[in-house]
């Protein structure tokens, strides 16, 4: 079994949470029995999370040999200017090394999406803009990481695709099964 999920922003990638107080979890949105996530999304991002109830296909999406790419949408304050720009496509320096090379698009509009609660801080007097970021490899805030190194702070932050799977219409809390055949061999 395979499921796409549109994760809401401050829910985690888990069925249980022991902080206190609890935080929301994938408990509250109806998933199916013995499935788990496929990798992580943070806490604080939205977007693209799969579930399995297969560990094999839970190991081929996630383990980076495979090489599956993951797309985010980042709200970024500052103007993303062409030097910052290819030094993401490069790969930048974190400290905990390298980043692979990265596709990068500066996006002419914000992509179609739903109003996030509570709602990004506008400033009036900081521009901010959206890319899309294609990654190959997946670290602990490895987007928010990126664009911080490039004087590109992350506002808000959707992954829309993993593999051959994206979003496509899903709204926040909604899933729906998918197509194990379509994952990678």
């Amino acid at each position: 079994m395979l499921i796409a999920f549109n994760k809401p922003f401050n829910v985690l990638c888990q069925f249980t949470d022991r902080s206190q107080p609890p935080r929301a979890t994938l408990a509250g949105f109806g998933l199916p029995k013995g499935v788990y996530a496929a990798g992580r999304l943070d806490y604080d991002s939205e977007g693209l999370l799969l579930l399995t109830d297969d560990g094999g296909l839970a190991h081929r999406l996630t383990d980076p040999r495979h090489k599956q790419d993951k797309t985010y949408w980042a709200q970024v304050e500052g103007t993303p200017t062409a030097d910052r720009l290819q030094a993401l496509r490069e790969g930048v320096q974190l400290n905990d090394g390298p980043t692979l090379p990265a596709r990068v698009q500066l996006l002419q509009a914000p992509p179609a999406l739903w109003p996030r609660d509570p709602p990004v801080r506008f400033r009036k007097t900081v521009p901010d803009a959206w890319l899309a970021l294609t990654l190959r490899e997946g670290r602990n805030r490895q987007v928010r990481r990126m664009t911080a190194a490039v004087g590109l702070p992350t506002l808000r932050l959707v992954r829309a695709a993993m593999g051959t799977h994206a979003l496509e219409g899903l709204q926040p809390g909604q899933w729906r099964m998918l197509d194990a055949h379509r994952a990678p061999a």
